[in-house]
């Protein structure tokens, strides 16, 4: 195995950027180095480390069991080392070319995102932002895998020690269904009106479940009164959830943020839930070791000031 003092840790940047792009070019052109060079480098780690690293499958490259489990440990190694020789004083969100992902519901896509992209384009417009799927009951794990920088998660039992947290909001859900909802309308039940207990179990439900998941914070709701409502449908995005609720007489459960925003351009009407509700707190969420990233600092800044004022809605 490599000797420390003869080995080259410049090779390690190399080694990280393969892991990341699974490609010799998309390597270099991550690096600044040309494909040849990546090459060269990747023959000075295959002798280094004694082991193959990658092999040709397709187009790409495929990592071996060893370079793969050198992929965490490598990018806590950097970023520890980032981080020590980081200098915080001197961040220019104007001039920075930081790249994040932050893992999110599509909620985020319509109440976030395209109000950041204006603030990015302001003040940092080289700065690369993802906006990534939602990993079901596995928040922590995108953190500490290093897929994600950021989660925006509802507050759900304890996390470990290592994840930072600030709360941003807290989102009341609200029951919608389309204009015009014949049920409703027959029953005299008005806009932001209760619907009865009796009516809402009857009516067809769409549940927002990312896993398929028949069951949610509403049934859990109803639960407790014992009774159940009638769940004909699921969808893994809010999208998708509000949509087939515009097209059918089926109604919903949605964030009040989400329902508010889009309850004129989709059709809807919103009412109340017959039973009490809890109001999910949102958590933005990273890992401790990142802690002393500036950029990182400037985005969660910016983000929670994004969000913060989603908490007076109702």
């Amino acid at each position: 195995m490599a000797n420390l003092a003869s080995f080259d840790l410049n090779l390690l940047r190399v080694l990280d950027a393969l892991l990341r792009e699974r490609s010799t070019v998309r390597a270099g052109q991550r690096l600044g180095l040309s494909q040849p060079a990546v090459s060269a480098a990747l023959g000075r780690l295959r002798g280094g480390l004694e082991d193959e690293l990658f092999f040709r499958r397709g187009q790409g490259l495929e990592p071996t069991r060893y370079a793969l489990s050198l992929e965490g440990p490598l990018r806590e190694v950097l970023g520890g080392v980032e981080a020590l020789l980081a200098r915080p004083e001197a961040f220019r969100p104007e001039q920075s070319e930081a790249r994040f992902r932050i893992s999110g519901a599509d909620f985020f896509a319509e109440m976030l995102m395209p109000q950041l992209a204006e603030r990015l384009a302001r003040c940092a417009p080289r700065m690369l932002v993802h906006l990534v799927d939602l990993v079901p009951d596995s928040y922590v794990g995108t953190l500490e895998r290093y897929e994600v920088d950021l989660a925006l998660i509802p507050r759900e039992g304890e996390l470990p020690d290592w994840v930072m947290r600030e709360r941003v909001f807290a989102a009341p859900f609200v029951v919608v269904a389309r204009k015009g909802h014949p049920r409703l309308a027959r029953a005299g039940i008005a806009p932001d009106a209760v619907i009865p207990l009796d009516l809402y179990c009857d009516l067809g439900h769409v549940l927002f479940s990312p896993e398929g998941r028949t069951g949610a914070m509403g049934d859990a709701a109803l639960a407790r009164l014992g009774r159940q409502r009638r769940v004909v449908m699921t969808m893994p995005v809010f999208a998708g959830v509000y949509r087939a609720v515009a097209g059918s007489d089926l109604v919903a459960l949605l964030p009040v943020q989400l329902a508010r925003r889009v309850a004129a351009d989709a059709g809807l009407e919103i009412y109340a839930a017959p039973m009490p509700l809890p109001a999910p707190e949102i958590l933005m969420i990273w890992h401790r070791r990142e802690e002393a990233r500036a950029d990182l600092a400037w985005l969660r800044a910016e983000i929670a000031a994004l969000l913060t004022p989603l908490d007076g809605m109702a």
